[in-house]
């Protein structure tokens, strides 16, 4: 394969193969590096929000996305102690999509959008690993190795896109670090069940001591569930059920906490083994080096309780694509990239700041007991609030490139 692009993008998840797509129609020559082997699973949430369609029938997944995906999410619930809440979902105006977000697998949803940038000309490199990322002549140069260390390339491009994602540590300078232990560090595990009771088209937040976590029908007529728990909480979890896997005394905790999760999953039988990860540490990431670009997670990751991961991922992808393609010229010769990246952030900061700071008002109010009584006695009277908080989430609003709907 070619070592020489005009972009290299690290990372092959939402974010990375949805850049890969734009960028190859646009004409480009794009490098995927993704180091993991597809299809695969992956702690996520996996809830597409209604506003992310209008990209996905861009891009030419639309179809495929509706056909492979759960039901229609038309309700937002919460779940906490023995208070079962619903409401409506707010619906989003999206050009005729229906304007009701889906949940999909990450094994299907990765898969289909690589292949899509594979086909629109993308060179896909996997799995390869990032192992490092130099500055030479006017480009970078990012050194990958294979999976099996038995092979090795550089490839040379103007423009680097890191979609790594947040989670997992690195060779460059913008992956995860370790650090020090902390109570507060949290820790996201992931199953599907089958057989759930959970209404089709319901989407109920979690909330139990010390942590939160979400319910979803996706696809092949399953129930994803997901959540976050902080290390401290874990540990007792542990401590209590000595015999048990850190997953299986989680989801003790939580069947014992919330009522409704007994009733939804009461018969529901696993499909397949349990996922987990972290720490991890959601927050606004520091921009890339000159000439590097930050995308999905690894540009900025809201705190899971909002539900909002992919499609950040997909929109950022959007939100940068536009601007590289609309000086498409000048970028693929490296000219111009320092006024595209004062552009991209303040269009990241326009459209997504909300969302980390509703994500982390969220996500404090729920791991307290006290936060957590009060949230449940307010929407109890008030149980309209659900739809509101689903509204300053993001789940209706487009996003914004240089200052007008995209």
């Amino acid at each position: 394969m070619r070592d020489t692009y005009q972009a290299v993008i690290i990372g092959g998840g939402p974010a990375g193969a949805a850049a890969a797509l734009m960028l190859a129609r646009a004409g480009w020559s794009v490098a995927v590096v993704e180091k993991a082997g597809f299809p695969r699973r992956k702690v996520c949430g996996e809830f597409v929000s209604a506003t992310a369609m209008p990209l996905l029938r861009d891009l030419g997944v639309a179809d495929s996305f509706l056909r492979l995906a759960g039901p229609e999410v038309r309700q937002v619930g919460l779940f906490v102690n023995d208070s079962v809440l619903i409401s409506d979902m707010p619906r989003a105006e999206t050009g005729g999509d229906g304007g009701w977000g889906r949940a999909l697998g990450r094994e299907h949803l990765d898969q289909l959008l690589l292949r899509h940038a594979a086909e629109a000309g993308a060179t896909v490199w996997q799995p390869w690993t990032a192992a490092g990322l130099d500055r030479e002549g006017g480009r970078h140069v990012c050194r990958i190795v294979a999976r099996d260390k038995q092979d090795a390339a550089a490839l040379r491009a103007p423009v680097v896109i890191l979609a790594h994602g947040s989670w997992d540590p690195g060779s460059l300078p913008t992956q995860a670090v370790r650090r020090a232990r902390r109570p507060s560090d949290l820790f996201a595990f992931k199953a599907r069940f089958r057989d759930a009771r959970l209404p089709a088209g319901l989407m109920p937040l979690l909330v139990f001591p010390g942590g939160y976590g979400g319910m979803v029908h996706t696809d092949g007529d399953r129930l994803s569930l997901s959540c976050c728990i902080r290390r401290e909480t874990l540990d007792r979890c542990r401590r209590a059920r000595p015999e048990a896997g850190a997953a299986e005394a989680v989801f003790e905790h939580i069947r014992s906490s919330c009522r409704g999760v007994r009733d939804a999953l009461a018969g529901a039988e696993l499909d397949g083994a349990w996922l987990s990860v972290g720490p991890i540490r959601p927050v606004l990431r520091a921009r890339g080096l000159p000439g590097t670009f930050l995308i999905g997670n690894a540009a900025g990751e809201a705190h899971p309780i909002i539900a909002e991961g992919i499609t950040m991922a997909l929109q950022s992808a959007r939100l940068l694509c536009d601007l590289l393609i609309s000086r498409q010229q000048e970028a693929r010769e490296g000219r111009a990239l320092p006024s595209i990246a004062r552009a991209y952030a303040a269009g990241w900061r326009r459209n997504f700041s909300s969302r980390l700071y509703a994500g982390s008002l969220f996500a404090a109010l729920a791991r307290t007991t006290t936060g957590a009584d009060a949230v449940a006695a307010a929407l109890g009277r008030f149980p309209a609030m659900l739809t509101a908080g689903a509204r300053w989430s993001g789940k209706v609003t487009p996003v914004l490139a240089r200052g007008g709907p995209s």
